[in-house]
């Protein structure tokens, strides 16, 4: 998860006109502290709840393909990840960080909702030869078979390892072969609710560019400066992200399979409504903190509220882009990759590919040699930045997928639980190995063996490639069923955990530290930037992982599974390689950072 607040802010709040320190304390801090830890933590189980459930969202009940659905998921995270900085902003210069959290709460809650409304599930059709033919899906067992129906046949489907598609008789013998890309899968969904649904993602991604920033800047003012419970107070506040998103993958998925997707992103929604509630009735617990900077003239802050809302049809109008954008031509090269990105893939690239050179040339014009250096470094990390969270922001796509599909969910043969609760294993390896990380790295300190910052990144990066190795040893040891143990996947994320705690507390407190003095919130601009570009990155790779299915189901595991493994091989080797390079380059990182720890 990229969610690790720092105690490290490149503006820090106006409290000169609060002792922080006074009055009762929660844990040795401010009881305010509670207060935010909680209200968090239910938008936190909003958010990763309404996460573990998108991607099996739009390929069982919207029957996208897993292109389209991908594609989808990489643009909607892309977005969450790059609002913030407008909302950040917003709330420095004009509304203050408690109206905002306030205003992007509601629109959060009411996107949540509207997700709920997703009408009837979409209607699964193949077309061969040009001729339409209606797909039925029959539960068998614990699982579900498609049948094509040809006047008054059925006709079972069944993938072959070359390609061609088999439609067998009752009987089990081939009825019929269709060669090779002549089986072409679709569904018949309403415009409506698919309209409904993309409104959704649009006002979850408005919102949390108001909420997210600044519930960390109100955590930051309950602390003077040189307070030393200040980073501690962070770790507390850490904690509730992961609680939060712990639970609520567990539960939202689950309801989602007993009572319906409605019921899964209606308790998503009831987290962020209970999130909404504690910021917005705070009984006076949060007067004075998170309070509009003191300007001159009216309050902007109804038109800025309509200003955001007006970003609602604007990020639509970028989603139909992106899901109506088309593959690039074969042999078309690098030239052929970008002109066939959507509008938002553009605009994500283009910004980070002139700003990363761009700030390097002002930095060498105008600072010193020393700063210079320093800058240097910090957008060599970013670039390594990219790499690691593209290929670790899997888990909500082609990871999941691959639950669905290529993974035994049973547990210990006690129980079974969906795919979209195996998202749960981060959250719950994160809780676990944070306490252990934090003594492990100060044990080395105390030593003077800690990691510097370049070493730690590329371990994470050989990590997030260690990780899919692993799944990939486990996925050539398979059964008949073509699936894995549910232990190989949790391993998976055991290990892309360990990475995670190796570059994400550090990120923003090395670019605070690292920035010259007058762009700090460029910089900060630029490494949300490096996040979102990832996002988006990552819903590309989960594309190459594509596999063909019907009516949301794949009709061969054994297609799915080498699929899975020979992308998850790539990537992971992909990995492992450029973390290797950057533990090799990193004495020089080092030396550019000038003791920057």
């Amino acid at each position: 998860m990229v969610d690790t607040p720092t105690a490290d802010t490149p503006r820090e709040p106006d409290i000169t006109h609060i002792n922080p320190a006074s009055g009762e304390t929660w844990f040795g801090h401010p009881r305010q502290l509670a207060r935010l830890f909680t209200t968090e933590a239910w938008e936190r189980f909003g958010y990763y709840g309404m996460r573990a459930l998108l991607t099996l969202y739009l390929t069982k009940h919207f029957v996208f393909g897993d292109r389209e659905a991908t594609g989808l998921y990489g643009g909607y995270t892309a977005l969450v990840y790059l609002t913030p900085l407008v909302g950040g902003y917003l709330a420095d210069q004009y509304l203050g960080s408690k109206r905002a959290v306030k205003f992007g709460a509601i629109i959060m809650a009411l996107g949540y909702l509207l997700l709920c409304f997703g009408g009837e599930t979409a209607k699964p059709y193949a077309t061969i030869a040009n001729q339409r033919y209606a797909i039925e899906v029959v539960d068998q067992a614990d699982s579900e078979v498609r049948y094509l129906v040809d006047g008054a046949n059925k006709l079972k489907i069944k993938g072959n390892d070359d390609g061609t598609v088999s439609l067998l008789a009752p009987d089990g013998s081939t009825a019929r072969t269709v060669e090779k890309g002549g089986f072409e899968s679709g569904a018949e969904r309403s415009s409506f609710y698919v309209t409904i649904m993309l409104l959704a993602l649009c006002m979850i991604s408005v919102g949390n560019g108001f909420f997210k920033p600044n519930i960390s800047t109100m955590v930051g003012e309950l602390y003077a400066q040189g307070d030393k419970r200040r980073d501690a107070g962070f770790t507390i506040f850490y904690m509730g992200i992961n609680l939060g998103s712990l639970f609520s993958q567990l539960l939202c998925p689950f309801l989602a399979v007993a009572v319906g997707w409605w019921a899964g992103f209606g308790l998503a929604a009831i987290g962020m409504l209970a999130s909404w509630t504690l910021i917005q009735f705070d009984g006076g617990k949060l007067n004075g903190y998170g309070e509009p900077p003191v300007r001159t003239g009216p309050d902007r802050a109804l038109g800025i509220y309509a200003l955001a809302l007006l970003g609602i049809p604007i990020f639509y109008l970028l989603f139909v882009n992106l899901m109506n954008a088309v593959p690039p031509v074969p042999g078309s090269g690098i030239v052929g990759y970008i002109a066939s990105l959507s509008l938002m893939g553009k605009l994500l690239f283009g910004t980070f590919l002139i700003a990363v050179p761009g700030i390097l040339i002002w930095s060498f014009i105008n600072g010193e040699r020393r700063e210079f250096q320093m800058m240097l470094a910090a957008m060599v990390l970013i670039v390594f930045n990219v790499v690691f969270w593209t290929l670790f922001e899997q888990a909500g796509s082609s990871l999941t997928l691959f639950a669905d599909r290529n993974t035994d969910l049973s547990v210990f043969g006690l129980f079974s639980i969906s795919a979209g609760q195996t998202q749960f294993f981060n959250a719950f390896f994160i809780v676990a190995l944070a306490p252990v990380m934090s003594i492990l790295w100060t044990k080395l300190a105390a030593k003077g063996l800690e990691p510097s910052i370049p070493v730690k990144f590329g371990i994470a990066l050989i990590g997030v490639g260690v990780g899919f190795l692993f799944l990939v040893w486990g996925a050539s040891m398979v059964g008949p069923t073509f699936k894995v143990a549910i232990w190989w996947l949790a391993g998976l994320y055991f290990i892309h955990s360990f990475a995670e705690l190796c570059i994400s507390p550090v990120g923003l407190s090395m670019i605070t530290k690292l920035s010259i003095a007058r762009v700090v919130g460029l910089m900060m601009g630029v490494w949300f930037l490096s996040i979102s570009v990832a996002q988006y990155v990552a819903g590309v790779v989960a594309q190459v992982a594509s596999v063909e299915t019907v009516g949301g189901q794949v009709t061969n595991l054994k297609v799915s599974l080498d699929t899975y493994a020979g992308v998850f091989w790539t990537i992971g080797l992909v990995s492992a390689g450029i973390g290797v390079v950057l533990l090799l380059i990193s004495p020089l990182i080092k030396k550019w950072m000038h003791g920057v720890q």
